[in-house]
C-alpha cells in the first residue's frame, strides 16, 4: 500500500542543519514509487553509508538482485512470484526507475553492499491468498490484485495526511510535501538523472542538512496514524510485519546497528515497536506454504497507474519519471515533450506556446500558493494553450505522457520457464518485439516471413496467451491478408508459467493443449472451431477426432453448426501450403448428411426453433458455396444443395421463416424463377394461410440485412401481393402478426421505408406499362430495363474491376 515519507523510530534525532545521521538502524520508510522517496533514500543511504541493505520484498528473490545491476536491466520490471504446481497463483513486485526499493538496491550494488528482501517468502504469501482464475490474485502489499477483487484498504495514510492538513486532494499534497523539495526542505527545481550518471554523480558530497530529518518527522506521523487506526484494515501485516523484525533481527545480529530498511512507511512504527523474538514466531507458527519460483519480468508504467487496477498505483507514472530524471528546469523540458507529442500529431505548437505554457503553470502554482508547479497546474496551462482549451489533444497527453507507455527490459540471464525462452527466441527471429503499446500488425501470409508471424500468434491463442487479437484488416480482405492488434501486458508472462505445463515450446505446448481439448470437447462444434484454430496454427492435430465424432453424431443440428467453421478453414489451405486433404474429405461428408437430414428437420418447429434452424440453413448455404464440388451449375454438392433448399420452399409442413428463406436463397443464387417465386409467395399469402405463417413467411423472404426491402422496391409484383395480403388481415388477428411484420420491415434502412411508402400509395401499375415504355410514376426508378443505357455503362464497369474489354468494345 502507499505510504507517506517516513522515518526511523522517533527519538532518533539529531540536531545542527549539517549534523551526521544518527547510529542506525535507520529505518526509511518511503511511498512505492515515489521520486522524492528515491531521492530522499539516494540521500540518506550516501550520507549513512550503512553495512547492510533491507528491502520489503519477498526473500527468495536474493539470488536474483545481482541481475539489476546487468546494464540490460532497464525499469520499469518486476519481480514475479508463482506457485511451481498452480502458476496462476502468482503476484508481482513492480519497480520503476523512480521507485525508492530501486534506487536503493542500484546504490547497494555500486557499492557492494549486502541487500537483502526481508518481507514476507513469498511460499508463505501465495499459499495464504486465494487463487484467481483469471487473473493474478492480490498478494503482497504491492502485488497485482485479481480484477475482480475490490482492493482498497480502509485506511489510506496519504488521504488522511493531507486532509489533516487542509487539502482535498492527497496528490496534491503528497507533491507539495515530498516531490517538490528537497531532502533538506528547500524548493526543489529538478532531480537526479538515472541514466548516464551513478547515484553517487547525483548527490553532491556536499549534501546539507540532516539527511534523516525528512524520514523522522513523517514516522512521527506514521505512528499517530498507527496508534488511531491499528492495522489500518489489513490483518495480514502484522505476519508480514513480524516477519520484518525477525529479519532486521538478524541482520543487526550479523552487521551491527549499521543497518538501513527500506520499506512502506506505513510499517516503521511496527517495525520500530518493541516486541519479543517469541512473540514474533509465534505469529508466523503454522503458516501455509507453496513450492514457489521467481524471476524478473519487464512492467509497463501502464501497469503502475491506478486506474490498471494495481493496489500501490500511481496516477501519473510518465510525470513522476519525468520529475526524477530531469536535470534541472524540469517544468520547462515537460512542456518542451508535450509540444514535441503534439507536433508529431500535426498540431501548430510554437516556441511561444512553450513559453506561455511556462509562464501560465508558475503563475497557477503562486495563485494556488504551491512550491513548484505541480501536474495540475501544467496540465492546465497545456490545456488552455497548447490544446486551446480542448480535452481531446489532451487525452493524448495523458496516454502518452502523463501515465506513458514505457516497457522495460530483462537481460537473458534471468531465470524463466522453458517456455518462455523459446517465446523470447521466436520473438527475436521473427522480429515480434514485445511492446507496451497497442499496434496494428498487416500481414501477407504469401510471405514465409509473416506466415510464421501468424502461427506463432494462433499457437499464442491456443495458449491463452492473448498478445495478439485478430481484427477486420483496412486493405485486402482476401484469405492472403491478416491483421492483428498486438499488446504485451505484464500478466501475460504469469499465462506463460501456466502454459508450460503442456510442453517446453510453443509448438509443442499449443499441440498438446489442442490434442487435450478434442478429446475433452463434448460437442462437435466444439472439435470444429478447435480444428479451425489449429489450421491457421499450423497444427493438423485434431483431424482424427473431428473425423471420429462427426462419423458419430446424428444430429442435424450439430452437423450443421460444424460445417460452416470447416468451410472458412479450407479457405486458408492454399495460402498456407496446409494439407487439408483430411479436412476436405470430413467437410464433404458432413455436408452430405446435412443435405439428407436437413429437411425432416425442418418439420414440427415451434417459432423460437423455426428461427434458430433458419439461421443453420443460412450459414449451410454460405458453407456449400466455398466447398461447391460441382463443374456446372446444378451438379456435385451444390447442386444436391439446390435439391435440399427447393424441397423445403415447397413443402406445407416446413415453418414458414424457413421455406421463405429457402425461396429467397434460390431466387438471389438464380436457381429460381422470378415467375415461380411469385408463385410461391401467393399460396404462401393466400387467405387459406394462417395470418402468423405467412407473416413468418415474409420474414424468412425479405427480413434482416438480407436486402429484401430492396427487393421489394424493384419487383412491384412481390411488392403488391405482400400489399394484398396485408391489406386482407383480419382485424381480430392484424395485432398478433404486428409485431413478426415491424421486426422485419424496421431492419430497412429509411430510404427504402420511404420508398415502398410512396410505391404502396401510387398504387399497382398496370403489367404493360410496368413493363414496357410507361412513364416512371415515382422519381428515381424507371419502368423497365433500358438496355442501351445499362450497355453504355458495362465498359466503366470493366475499367474498374480489372476485367479486359469485350471484342467488340475494343474495336471501338
Amino acid at each position: 500500500m502507499s505510504g507517506a515519507a517516513a522515518a526511523a523510530p522517533p527519538g532518533r534525532t539529531t540536531t545542527g542543519p549539517a549534523a551526521r545521521p544518527a547510529a542506525g538502524p535507520w529505518l526509511l520508510g518511503v511511498r512505492h514509487h515515489g521520486p522524492g522517496s528515491a531521492r530522499a533514500v539516494l540521500t540518506a543511504l550516501r550520507a549513512a553509508r550503512p553495512a547492510a541493505v533491507l528491502i520489503e520484498g519477498p526473500p527468495e528473490g536474493d539470488a536474483l538482485l545481482p541481475l539489476a545491476a546487468d546494464p540490460r536491466m532497464r525499469p520499469p520490471v518486476a519481480l514475479l512470484a508463482h506457485a511451481v504446481d498452480d502458476p496462476g497463483r502468482a503476484s508481482f513486485w513492480p519497480m520503476a526507475a523512480f521507485s525508492p526499493e530501486w534506487v536503493a538496491i542500484r546504490w547497494a550494488l555500486d557499492h557492494d553492499v549486502p541487500v537483502r528482501f526481508i518481507d514476507l517468502p513469498a511460499a508463505h504469501s501465495l499459499a495464504l491468498k486465494e487463487p484467481a482464475p483469471e487473473e493474478p490474485g492480490e498478494g503482497p502489499e504491492r502485488a497485482e490484485p485479481a480484477q475482480e477483487e475490490e482492493v482498497t484498504p480502509v485506511v489510506d495514510p496519504i488521504r488522511v495526511l493531507a486532509e489533516t492538513a487542509g487539502y482535498d486532494d492527497p496528490e496534491r499534497w503528497w507533491e507539495d510535501v515530498v516531490e517538490h523539495r528537497s531532502p533538506t526542505g528547500e524548493r526543489d527545481d529538478g532531480g537526479m538523472r538515472h541514466e548516464g550518471a551513478t547515484p553517487d554523480d547525483a548527490v553532491p558530497d556536499d549534501a546539507p542538512g540532516d539527511a534523516i530529518a525528512p524520514f523522522v518527522a513523517l514516522a512521527e506521523a506514521m505512528s499517530a496514524l498507527r496508534e488511531a487506526y491499528g492495522d489500518g484494515g489489513q490483518p495480514r501485516d502484522a505476519v508480514r510485519e513480524a516477519y520484518m523484525r525477525i529479519q532486521l533481527r538478524t541482520a543487526r545480529k550479523e552487521f551491527g546497528d549499521g543497518v538501513a530498511v527500506v520499506c512502506g512507511a506505513w510499517h516503521v512504527p511496527a517495525l520500530a515497536a518493541r516486541t519479543t523474538l517469541a512473540a514474533d514466531r509465534a505469529l508466523l507458527k503454522g503458516l501455509p506454504k507453496v513450492r514457489t519460483d521467481l524471476t524478473w519480468v519487464p512492467w509497463t508504467h501502464r501497469r503502475l497507474a491506478r486506474q490498471s487496477g494495481y493496489g500501490a498505483g500511481i496516477d501519473s507514472p510518465g510525470w513522476y519519471g519525468h520529475l526524477f530524471e530531469a536535470a534541472d528546469r524540469p517544468i520547462e523540458r515537460w512542456m518542451t515533450k508535450v509540444a514535441g507529442l503534439l507536433r508529431g500529431e500535426d498540431r501548430f505548437v510554437s516556441t511561444a506556446h512553450v513559453i506561455e505554457a511556462v509562464r501560465l503553470a508558475e503563475t497557477l502554482a503562486a495563485l494556488r500558493g504551491r512550491p513548484l508547479a505541480g501536474l495540475g497546474e501544467t496540465t492546465d496551462a497545456v490545456r488552455a494553450v497548447m490544446c486551446e482549451g480542448s480535452d481531446v489533444p489532451l487525452a493524448l497527453v495523458r496516454d502518452r505522457l502523463i501515465v506513458g507507455e514505457s516497457l522495460g527490459e530483462v537481460p537473458d540471464t534471468a531465470p524463466a520457464v522453458p517456455l518462455q525462452r523459446d517465446l523470447t527466441r521466436s520473438q527475436r527471429t521473427l522480429r515480434l518485439k514485445p511492446e507496451a503499446s497497442e499496434r496494428e500488425l498487416d500481414l501477407d501470409l504469401r510471405k514465409e516471413t509473416d506466415a510464421a508471424r501468424s502461427r506463432l500468434l494462433h499457437r499464442l491463442r491456443l495458449l491463452d496467451v492473448g498478445w495478439g487479437d485478430p481484427v477486420a484488416g483496412r486493405g485486402s480482405t482476401g484469405t492472403f491478408r491478416e491483421s492483428w492488434r498486438l499488446s504485451w501486458e505484464p500478466e501475460l508472462h504469469v499465462r506463460v508459467a501456466e502454459a508450460g505445463v503442456w510442453g517446453t515450446t510453443v509448438l509443442t505446448a499449443a499441440t498438446a493443449k489442442a490434442a487435450s481439448h478434442a478429446v475433452a470437447a463434448t460437442a462437435l462444434a466444439e472439435v470444429t472451431a478447435l480444428a479451425e484454430h489449429c489450421l491457421l496454427a499450423g497444427l493438423p492435430v485434431v483431424m482424427k477426432a473431428l473425423a471420429d465424432r462427426a462419423a458419430l453424431d446424428a444430429d442435424v443440428g450439430h452437423l450443421a453448426d460444424a460445417l460452416p467453421a470447416l468451410a472458412r478453414s479450407l479457405r486458408y489451405g492454399d495460402v498456407r501450403s496446409t494439407d487439408t486433404a483430411a479436412l476436405t474429405e470430413v467437410a464433404a461428408g458432413l455436408a452430405e448428411r446435412i443435405c439428407v437430414g436437413l429437411p425432416p428437420a425442418c418439420t414440427g418447429l415451434d417459432p423460437d426453433g423455426a428461427e434458430t434452424l433458419r439461421g443453420r440453413v443460412e450459414a449451410v448455404h454460405g458453407a456449400i458455396g466455398l466447398l461447391d464440388t460441382g463443374a456446372e451449375p446444378g451438379t456435385g454438392l451444390r447442386g444436391r444443395w439446390d435439391a435440399v433448399l427447393h424441397k423445403l420452399a415447397a413443402r406445407d409442413t416446413v415453418a414458414g421463416v424457413i421455406r421463405g428463406r429457402a425461396t429467397r436463397l434460390l431466387l438471389d443464387e438464380g436457381r429460381l424463377a422470378e415467375d415461380e417465386a411469385a408463385r410461391l409467395m401467393g399460396l404462401a399469402l393466400s387467405p387459406g394461410t394462417p395470418p402468423a405463417d405467412a407473416a413468418a413467411w415474409i420474414e424468412g423472404f425479405v427480413g434482416g440485412a438480407s436486402g429484401g426491402g430492396m427487393l421489394l422496391v424493384h419487383d412491384e409484383r412481390l411488392l403488391g401481393l405482400v400489399d394484398a395480403w396485408l391489406t386482407g388481415v383480419p382485424a381480430d388477428q392484424f395485432t398478433d402478426v404486428l409485431p413478426l411484420l415491424r421486426r422485419t420491415f424496421s431492419a430497412y434502412e429509411p430510404g427504402v421505408r420511404r420508398t415502398l411508402g410512396e410505391l404502396v400509395r401510387r398504387g399497382p401499375v398496370p403489367e404493360g406499362a410496368r413493363r414496357h415504355d410507361a412513364a416512371p410514376a415515382t422519381g428515381g426508378f424507371g419502368p423497365g430495363l433500358d438496355r442501351a443505357r445499362a450497355d453504355a455503362v458495362e465498359p466503366v464497369l470493366r475499367l474498374l474491376l480489372g476485367r479486359p474489354p469485350e471484342p467488340a468494345e475494343a474495336a471501338v
